[in-house]
């Protein structure tokens, strides 16, 4: 029902600010992207319950709340060139092409790949481009990126993605086992290396190499 809907994206923004979402661009790229676009059918009358969702091939929709403090960490700017490594349903993407001057996704599963692709464009987020790939290695051909964001869990440091950050850019991952524990760390590359800090406690697919084989 179009008036439930309202009261659920109401609800949904009222959530992310509660929860300490205070950035007005985030706040407005959440806001302008309908999430009920990038999530199955079963689950679209609870698209915007701040909760992670299944979506095909296995994977996850990241829940909002997360979505928005990942974005809001990363700290882009309109001039910037984001890589995002796993598109998903490319409900993230979306969220950062409102933000950054363009975005590049990659998704290992080409069925995830094909689907997110057909659905950003037919949605007119235009200055995203989905790459079908191993997100484990990056994008060269587009390097270096100004931002990156990794929406599935490393159990350490990928070194590729790491050289493709450019000077005074800002990586977002989940890092950690793929069985325990696992924290968003926020790496910045400075002249002299890079410096690392924990954020808070998440759950995330794991990041694994390589292209998916059958899907």
């Amino acid at each position: 029902m179009p008036g439930d809907e309202s009261v659920q994206r109401m609800e949904f923004m009222l959530t992310l600010r509660r929860r300490g979402i205070g950035d007005q661009a985030v706040l407005r790229a959440m806001d302008e992207v309908p999430r009920e676009h990038f999530v199955e059918a079963r689950h679209i009358d609870a698209a915007y319950a701040d909760r992670a969702m299944p979506i095909a091939c296995g994977q996850t929709i990241s829940q909002p709340y997360v979505v928005a403090y990942m974005t809001e960490q990363l700290q882009v700017k309109p001039n910037h060139r984001v890589l995002e490594v796993g598109t998903g349903s490319g409900y993230q993407a979306a969220v950062l092409s409102r933000l950054a001057r363009e975005v590049f996704t990659i998704e290992r599963f080409r069925t995830l790949a094909d689907a997110a692709r057909h659905r950003l464009k037919t949605l007119g987020y235009n200055n995203v481009e989905v790459l079908f790939g191993d997100g484990f290695v990056g994008n060269l051909s587009h390097a270096p990126y100004d931002r990156i964001v990794v929406t599935a869990a490393a159990e350490s440091m990928p070194q590729p993605l790491i050289q493709q950050l450019a000077e005074g850019g800002i990586m977002i991952l989940p890092l950690g086992p793929h069985e325990g524990a696992q924290h968003l760390v926020r790496v910045t590359k400075t002249r002299d290396g890079i410096e690392q800090e924990k954020l808070i406690g998440v759950r995330f697919v794991p990041l694994l190499p390589g292209k998916a084989r059958e899907l």
